[in-house]
């Protein structure tokens, strides 16, 4: 494996780093309490990557297991427990924990432990996640999709069902 080949040829580097300070609210909030910081998203990112602070309550919650087929994803937990499924089993994750899911890699994560947890959550390449994020707290919160709405939503957000 070698380095790409380089984006930027120009001299001496440019000024165009982003800082996002700690105490920035989330752009989403869930019904239950949790909510979903966008550290950085694929548009801001130019396709790279994108990367997402998961707050979870201690109201249980989470995705039942799924894949996707354009983009991998990682989860790294901050703290509490959150559980996760590896496509073979649910462990415990803790502190320091790391899931990395392929392409096409069966997943799921949950807090199921009666406390918050929180978790970095990273997509590569750098999809559209956000519509995703804000439609499914708008489901928590009692909007109502037809089925054929609601397999349309997560086809065209690259989510496929277990």
């Amino acid at each position: 494996m070698s380095y790409p080949e380089p984006r930027y040829l120009g001299e001496p580097g440019l000024v165009n780093a982003r800082l996002r300070l700690a105490g920035h609210e989330p752009e989403v909030r869930y019904p239950s309490g949790g909510s979903a910081h966008y550290l950085a998203t694929g548009a801001s990112t130019n396709g790279q990557f994108g990367l997402f602070r998961w707050e979870m309550s201690a109201v249980p919650s989470g995705p039942e297991p799924h894949f996707h087929r354009t983009i991998s994803e990682s989860f790294y937990v901050l703290s509490g427990t959150v559980r996760l499924y590896d496509g073979k089993r649910w462990i415990d994750g803790t502190l320091g924990d790391f899931l990395f899911v392929p392409e096409g890699g069966i997943h799921a994560f949950r807090n199921e432990s009666g406390a918050p947890a929180s978790m970095l959550i990273l997509f590569a390449p750098g999809a559209p996640r956000e519509e995703y994020f804000e439609t499914t707290a708008r489901l928590a919160g009692g909007l109502v999709l037809s089925d054929e709405e609601k397999a349309a939503f997560y086809v065209r957000h690259d989510t496929y069902w277990r």
